[in-house]
């Protein structure tokens, strides 16, 4: 009997951001456009690109970069662009909920349609990334979305460190899996670097959940003038796509712009993470320790 076949080519954008929403999203479609133009179907761009990182400062003139999710402008503009060219594009933005706000992606589907949303759930809180000054912790949950292509699981950035997201996602069908992200060093230390243990801890999740992961990041060095005084943060790049191995199947430079792009048969892989055995042999019953914070009492 002949196995299914399913193709989907997937595709990691990066690219250096200026601080104007209007040139960095000229900048998105006109990657987004060479990705199709390689023949993507689904499209990554990078953790909210219409500006600077501007989480490197706590100022309170930086909340009115946030925008209500509906009829957001660069939403709608990647809806048209998603529906001109038959692709889905999950698009990441500062969102404003009243007197709440968030770090948002929406999920455009191949015909324009937006399928929802998912708010980060992990904020981080360090030197050059104090994201918890401006956004909440993401009321969402962890969400899948069925596209035209594939159904995909879409994480935020700091939530690509957490294996229980990753597997959160896979659990609920997932078939792919779309970090889009910021990072790079860290003010407070120039001799740290977190390239290769971001990029493992990313490979892991593909190989643990036998899925592929797509991940993009930014690039170029980006100055925020603070309370107190001057940041700056280099980012790193190194957008790259994981095979369902956790093999690494197209890599970005940290330098330089960059449209990747890989195939994968989805199907196969899907035969392959059913015979593998590892969401057969999981234990939940023995996992309720992580519904703790010290691992101390675990509920019964």
């Amino acid at each position: 009997m002949e196995k299914d076949k399913r193709e989907v080519m997937v595709s990691a954008l990066q690219f250096a951001c200026t601080d104007d929403v209007a040139t960095n999203v000229a900048t998105a479609e006109r990657l987004v456009r060479a990705a199709h133009a390689k023949g993507a179907n689904i499209i990554l761009i990078q953790e909210l690109f219409e500006g600077h990182y501007f989480c490197q400062a706590q100022r309170e003139d930086f909340f009115q970069r946030a925008k209500p999710y509906k009829d957001h402008p660069t939403i709608l503009r990647m809806q048209k662009i998603a529906k001109e060219l038959g692709v889905v594009i999950p698009v990441s933005f500062f969102e404003e909920a009243n007197n709440a706000h968030y770090n948002s992606i929406a999920i455009i589907d191949a015909d324009g349609a937006d399928l929802g949303l998912y708010r980060k759930s992990h904020i981080p809180d360090g030197p050059g990334y104090q994201e918890k000054f401006y956004f909440n912790p993401g009321d969402t949950g962890f969400k899948v979305f069925k596209t035209k292509f594939a159904t995909i699981g879409v994480a935020i950035c700091w939530d690509q460190w957490f294996p229980e997201a990753a597997r959160s996602l896979v659990l609920q069908g997932a078939e792919i899996l779309f970090y889009p992200t910021a990072i790079g060093s860290e003010p407070q230390d120039g001799g740290l670097d977190s390239r290769d243990h971001w990029r493992r801890v990313m490979q892991g999740h593909a190989g643990a959940n036998v899925v592929p992961v797509v991940t993009s990041n930014r690039i170029g060095k980006e100055v925020i003038e603070t309370e107190h005084g001057k940041s700056e943060i280099t980012f790193y790049g190194n957008s790259f796509i994981a095979g369902p191995t956790g093999e690494i199947v197209a890599t970005a430079n940290d330098k330089e712009e960059a449209v990747l792009v890989a195939q994968f048969d989805l199907d196969k892989i899907k035969w392959k993470r059913h015979s593998w055995g590892v969401f057969r042999d999981r234990r939940p019953d023995l996992y309720k320790v992580l519904l703790t914070s010290d691992g101390s009492n675990s509920p019964l």
